[in-house]
């Protein structure tokens, strides 16, 4: 998938379990002096309160990602939990790669995969680890977003996406945010080049 000019964007792919704080350390990858343009992702669940159609996530009804899905209008996509679709748009990684930037996605840890496979050499994967399943689950409490029975199933989700951990590039071990910030941009600043 390379555009009519000779720029040959990058992807950074980053994943981990839920709650592992992988959102933010995406943001101050973001902040960073570094040429790239977040992946927005589409999605079929309803926006959380503070959250921009088109800037956060591409908000999708169900009908609607379905015949993205039949279009193979995605590189990946998946149903994360039953009813919730999240996928990544082609016309996404053309439009950052048209704009001379390379791609940085905040994916869980099964389209991480998936587009490892996608981009292959062109791209790096970047696990973000809890310190532990009991700060994890810590973390998703605080958030205060899910119900007891919602982080019971993000939590095996994560237990089971630890299994994968192997198949990452690089692994990230976010506990103290500081040092996770200076890994994440050292990384991928090292790729990059």
């Amino acid at each position: 998938m390379n555009s009519s000019n000779d720029f040959q964007g990058k992807a950074v792919i980053i994943s981990a379990p839920s709650g592992a704080g992988k959102t933010t350390l995406v943001n101050k990858l973001l902040k960073a002096k570094l040429p790239l343009l977040f992946s927005i992702s589409a999605c079929s669940r309803a926006p959380r309160e503070g959250e921009e159609d088109k800037k956060d996530y591409y908000f999708l009804s169900i009908e609607e990602f379905k015949e993205k899905i039949k279009a193979q209008d995605f590189i990946e996509w998946e149903e994360v939990y039953q009813g919730n679709f999240y996928g990544t748009l082609k016309k996404e990684i053309e439009r950052i790669w048209k704009e001379k930037k390379h791609v940085v996605f905040d994916v869980d840890v099964i389209g991480g995969i998936s587009l490892k496979e996608y981009f292959k050499e062109n791209s790096i994967s970047i696990f973000i680890k809890p310190p532990s399943m009991e700060v994890l689950s810590k973390r998703l409490k605080k958030r205060n977003t899910e119900d007891r029975e919602s982080i019971k199933n993000r939590l095996e989700k994560s237990f089971e996406e630890m299994k994968s951990i192997d198949k990452f590039d690089k692994i990230i071990v976010n506990d103290e945010l500081n040092i996770s910030t200076k890994n994440i941009i050292k990384t991928v600043e090292k790729f990059l080049k």
